[in-house]
């Protein structure tokens, strides 16, 4: 496919795929250097695509979507050759390019060797200056691979360590997702939690999730980077919550109530996940339908309807009603 697109002219593979490549692994998404991103893209969504789009505009990369899952950039050739360029990455595992055509890999900077080695070593002492967030992407690829970062790029990294608060929001919110429990310990060891906000926490570990984890090391101030919605209602959710009285089927429905549906991550960020089976037995055994509508309880629409039906659900997993005379009944008495 791209060696037909670029018949007769220099691009090359670079970065992550060609690592992945030597490890072994499936790259899903390719990286490649060219000299006219923009025509190679619009090149490539004819010949085989669904999309095309400028993925950074100042930098001149392109991205071409392909089968709604796969991506191939095309970026230029920094510096005007390719080994220029690559002198411009971050570690010397992402400084090694396959030529799309065909022939011998371009590798000045031993890349190959040290992911035989699985080290990280950084092309030059200043790539983290150059861009913060490769500060991050090293405890990443650590983390993902199973690499080590050696003495000299350990001791930049902290060195260098609050200089990732100039790293764009999106970008840094994204490497704190891909990390695990031992990808953000590993963080806070090397000293780039604190300038974010966060700090270590002895319940990272309470509940498997990416959420989780972010919301315990960082608490309200993970809303200082740009969060969607999604996550800003479950960091919201958990620091709002409050541990149920005890096992009770009332007060489980009422934790359940204001934490669904993260009720269990919830019970973790309490320290109550002994009730765990309580809550999915809550779950379990939820109604299909309620017992009475809102339109049926007989009074004009408002606050007050609200709160008779959370009433009747409450009692109903309580086990006081069960049937919808019941409920009537207890609308009636709490009008008296």
């Amino acid at each position: 496919m791209l060696a037909k697109l670029f018949a007769g002219e220099e691009a090359w593979v670079v970065g992550g795929a060609v690592r992945d490549d030597l490890l072994g692994r499936t790259a899903l998404d390719l990286d490649v250097a060219c000299r006219d991103p923009e025509s190679a893209a619009r090149g490539l969504v004819a010949r085989q695509g669904d999309a095309v789009f400028p993925l950074n505009e100042e930098f001149g990369a392109w991205r071409v979507v392909l089968d709604r899952s796969r991506t191939v950039d095309f970026s230029p050739v920094r510096g005007g050759s390719i080994d220029a360029d690559l002198a411009a990455r971050d570690f010397t595992v992402n400084a090694i390019a396959q030529p799309v055509t065909g022939g011998a890999v371009v590798d000045p900077f031993g890349g190959r060797a040290d992911v035989e080695r699985r080290l990280l070593r950084t092309v030059s002492p200043d790539a983290f200056d150059h861009d913060p967030l490769r500060l991050l992407r090293g405890v990443r690829l650590e983390d993902e691979l199973g690499f080590r970062l050696d003495p000299e790029a350990e001791a930049l990294t902290r060195a260098r360590a609050r200089l990732v608060t100039r790293a764009a929001g999106e970008r840094i919110l994204d490497e704190l997702q891909r990390l695990s429990a031992d990808g953000i310990e590993r963080a806070a060891d090397l000293g780039l939690l604190e300038p974010l906000g966060g700090r270590r926490d002895p319940r990272l570990r309470a509940f498997e999730s990416p959420w989780f984890r972010l919301a315990v090391t960082f608490g309200e101030n993970l809303k200082r980077l740009p969060i969607p919605g999604g996550l800003r209602r479950f960091v919201g959710i958990l620091l709002r919550a409050q541990p149920p009285e005890d096992d009770s089927p009332r007060a489980i429905h009422r934790f359940r109530r204001v934490t669904e549906p993260f009720a269990l991550e919830a019970l973790a960020y309490v320290g109550a996940a002994e009730l765990a089976g309580a809550v999915e037995q809550a779950r379990d055994h939820e109604p299909a339908e309620p017992l009475l509508r809102g339109d049926e309880l007989g009074i004009e629409p408002g606050p007050e309807v609200g709160r008779l039906l959370e009433l009747i659900a409450e009692e109903r997993a309580a086990g006081t009603i069960s049937t919808r005379e019941e409920a009537l009944e207890l609308v009636r008495r709490s009008l008296e």
